[in-house]
């Protein structure tokens, strides 16, 4: 695997619904590369600062929000 698969992959790691041959690549290049470790910490980090701020949102700032980015992707 490599950074860029890693990258796309991160999302479905943390939510626990990968394969496990996936799984194990994806491991495996945590083990190999510094740079993803450490850019999956931070994505952990800011899932966490994230769902601490969400309750703390002015409900119509929560709807622009949401519908900012309802379709990205």
């Amino acid at each position: 695997m490599d950074c860029n698969e890693l990258v796309e992959l991160v999302t479905a790691y943390l939510d626990g619904s990968l394969d496990l041959d996936t799984r194990a690549r994806f491991d495996m290049h945590l083990v190999e590369c510094d740079g993803c470790d450490n850019y999956l910490q931070q994505f952990r980090a800011t899932i966490s600062t994230l769902g601490n701020v969400r309750d703390d949102l002015d409900p119509a700032f929560r709807d622009k929000l949401l519908a900012a980015f309802r379709d990205w992707r």
